[in-house]
């Protein structure tokens, strides 16, 4: 018990907290008062609304059909439908925006005017593309459990496909919609690398704003003032989004699995291209214009990899070349990964086992993380951890231990429900052959959920190696810099064999991502792992 509160206390609590202490004491609350009275603070906060209410509904609308397709009908790769879908959502967000500025490039968007680049509409785009796999899987899930006698019977009683979803299904299914547009509506506000690398410095939002003041204005007093109007409004939405979640569980109910129909061709044509067109197309172009030889040529201008090979050489850019930041990323997330399952272990054994009130208070306080913004986090390790004994800015594995807060949530969210799912049976048999608690929990718990720890390690894995956010702020020596970090640099400047470089570190990004997502998705399916991802 005592190790995952330390390291919630440490790393997460005593950050945020000096970042209220600070925006609350004498010069931070006048700052904070003075906000809503700057019109550049009421066109951030109206942007960062409106954007993620947009992003929301646009999701939800291109995500429904697929949902629909993969609850109610059968068709050959369905899993893998499934699988591939989800990448997205795990790539790095700067891997996103540079994926959606070679769209634009090549189909002739970067200027012009028909230009979507530095526009809200690139940054709407990117965010469903980002976030179709919540909705997929959520909604998908919780469609899948809903009984289809209902629906059947309004047909037969004359109701159209779309009266009978109109007036059966959409009510049922209302619960679980609802729960992911709130998830869909929190990552969209605190989006943070589509946006800065989209949307530039004309299109900011709350989260790139509270960067900007801190990191290139030096404006620490705005900057914990912003941070905390963000810390407020997050936590708004994470009680709703909380609530919601309880709504939905309430409406599920279990049934009997039914055989579903094979889809036919025309639905599963549909939905293909729909999906293709939205989650395909950034990627294919990627993988094309990282073998381009030219970045302004033709479709067929020639393929080379020339730009894969540059990766590690050093551009005056950068302080180490991309191959090396590449390497400090990857180490990096194996650190997070390990970090994370050890905490999150250890916090997974007291929620289940532990006296009710601690339970609830590790389950609580373990998730903070996951709803607090990261560039809120980054920006607390950096005026917090700066004085001995904590004076830990200089360390190396700061930027995994920033990692791994996020990651710790991943794991308590397929290890706790995996605990609690071990037969109560096994554990009594086990006592009454004279077995000690602790040799229960090694010989029967551990077992059953060193595979939902492997996953858990692999989410975390994943997260870690595209986190952009708390990363921005927390490397102190040119040496530890991360890919992330090394794409958004090449990104920013013009020329094509930078443009270049940087889609060629893309895409062994998203490649790393994707081996994750789906040695995550082939464990998941094997033995007793549960838990909401």
């Amino acid at each position: 018990m005592a190790v995952p509160a330390v390291f919630l206390a440490v790393f997460f609590l005593y950050p945020v907290g000096s970042i209220l202490a600070r925006g609350l004491g004498a010069d931070g609350l006048s700052r904070l008062v003075d906000l809503p009275a700057r019109s550049s603070f009421r066109s951030v906060a109206w942007f960062t609304v409106w954007q993620a209410v947009a992003s929301t509904v646009l999701t939800v609308v291109v995500a429904l059909p697929g949902a629909h397709l993969l609850a109610r009908r059968r068709f050959r790769g369905r899993s893998l439908l499934r699988a591939a879908a989800t990448v997205p959502f795990v790539l790095p967000t700067v891997v996103v925006g540079g994926a959606f500025l070679a769209l634009f490039e090549r189909l002739g968007l970067a200027d012009g005017p028909l230009r979507l680049t530095r526009t809200a509409g690139a940054i709407l785009a990117a965010h469903v593309f980002f976030n179709v796999a919540v909705v997929l899987r959520t909604v998908g899930t919780f469609w899948e459990g809903l009984d289809p006698r209902a629906t059947e019977a309004a047909r037969v009683l004359g109701a159209s496909p779309v009266q009978a979803f109109r007036w059966v299904t959409w009510p049922r299914l209302w619960p679980a919609v609802a729960a992911a547009s709130s998830i869909v509506f929190l990552f969209c506000f605190t989006s943070f690398g589509v946006v800065l690398v989209l949307g530039g410095p004309t299109r900011a939002t709350l989260e790139t704003e509270v960067w900007r003041h801190a990191v290139f204005r030096g404006d620490l007093a705005s900057a914990t003032a912003l941070a905390i109007v963000q810390m407020a409004a997050v936590v708004a939405m994470v009680v709703v989004t909380n609530r919601l979640q309880r709504r939905r569980a309430v409406g599920q109910r279990v049934v009997r699995r039914v055989a579903v129909p094979r889809a036919s061709g025309g639905l599963l044509a549909g939905n293909l291209a729909l999906l293709v067109l939205v989650l395909g197309l950034p990627i294919a172009v990627l993988v094309e214009r990282s073998l381009a030889r030219s970045q302004s040529g033709g479709w067929w201008g020639g393929l080379t990899l020339d730009h894969y090979v540059a990766l590690a050489d050093r551009v005056t850019l950068l302080p180490v070349s991309a191959l090396e930041a590449l390497g400090n990323s990857l180490v990096f997330a194996v650190v997070a990964a390990g970090l994370a399952v050890l905490v999150g272990g250890l916090a997974s054994l007291v929620v289940v086992h532990g006296r009710s009130a601690v339970a609830r208070a590790f389950d609580l306080g373990m998730m903070l993380p996951l709803g607090a913004s990261a560039v809120t986090v980054g920006f607390g390790m950096l005026i917090a951890l700066d004085e001995p004994p904590l004076d830990l800015r200089s360390s190396r594995w700061l930027v995994p231990v920033a990692h791994a807060l996020v990651g710790v949530p991943f794991v308590m969210r397929i290890v706790v429900p995996t605990l609690r799912g071990i037969d109560v049976r096994l554990r009594e048999a086990a006592a009454v052959l004279g077995a000690a608690p602790a040799r229960v929990r090694r010989e029967i718990d551990l077992p059953i959920a060193a595979r939902a720890l492997a996953v858990g390690a692999g989410f975390s894995f994943a997260v870690s190696l595209g986190e952009f956010g708390a990363t921005s702020f927390l490397p102190r020596h040119p040496d530890r810099l991360t890919a992330p970090l090394a794409l958004f640099r090449l990104l920013s400047q013009p020329g094509d064999a930078l443009r270049g470089q940087a889609m060629a570190l893309a895409v062994l990004l998203m490649v790393a991502t994707a081996l994750s997502v789906l040695v995550i998705e082939g464990w998941g399916r094997r033995g007793s792992v549960r838990g909401d991802l």
